[in-house]
């Protein structure tokens, strides 16, 4: 199990260009595009979701990979969800490889998997840096694609920081030096969510701004997210 911490920004198009002179400017590691293609799942009752479970295989240069993310929190817009990921010889879901405490009673329930089945589907491309704040690790991701449910979808312009290795409080001041970046706005509405949302045969809304978690000097981090 992996513990994912991140914030997430909405980037408008036409500021994407000026977002990356300054990304590549951090003097981090750089890494080009790659496609990564996620199917989401989810039974016909939403069991998943009433769980607050989400199930999806991503398909990156051939290589798959399912995972399942479950219930966490979301504070100041900083997002913390435990997630289990299970590498996939084919894109075909096997449940029976993810581990028991995964479950809400302990043990897969036997019938789930002949239930769930695709939802909606996210396609975009993602550039990655790899920089060090204050001697922690962060990876931003610059995404841009599209999600799609049936013949509902909405772009995918997104800044993602997620906390490799290190303090939390490096993502938030990385964070609050890159907010003022012309363009950029604080979000926290999951790629998953949207997809939800257009899965509900809604169309594409407006995606509003969360604001900026700002931590007090001497507070630590959790009574700083406690504080949000």
């Amino acid at each position: 199990m992996a513990q994912e911490i991140e914030l997430k920004f909405i980037v408008n198009h036409s500021a994407v260009e000026a977002l990356r002179d300054h990304l590549n400017t951090l003097g981090g590691e750089h890494h080009d595009p790659v496609q990564l293609l996620n199917i989401y799942y989810e039974t016909p009752d939403n069991w998943l979701r009433g769980h607050d479970m989400g199930l999806r295989i991503r398909g990156e240069n051939g290589r798959y990979e399912m995972t399942m993310k479950v219930a966490g929190r979301v504070t100041g817009g900083l997002h913390q969800r435990p997630e289990y990921n299970v590498a996939l010889s084919e894109p075909t879901l096997d449940l029976a490889q993810l581990p028991t405490e995964v479950w809400p009673n302990g043990e897969l329930p036997a019938d789930l998997a002949s239930r769930v089945q695709p939802l909606f589907s996210t396609d975009f491309y993602r550039e990655k840096w790899l920089v060090a704040v204050d001697g922690s690790q962060i990876e931003i991701a610059l995404d841009q694609g599209e999600v799609k449910a049936g013949e509902f979808a909405e772009p995918i312009c997104e800044l993602e920081l997620e906390l490799l290795s290190g303090d939390t409080r490096a993502v938030l001041k990385l964070a609050n030096q890159l907010v003022s970046q012309t363009g950029l706005r604080q979000g926290s509405l999951s790629k998953a969510a949207r997809g939800y949302h257009l899965a509900q045969g809604n169309p594409a809304r407006e995606i509003k701004p969360t604001t900026i978690l700002h931590v007090a000097a001497k507070a630590d981090v959790e009574q700083g997210l406690e504080a949000a």
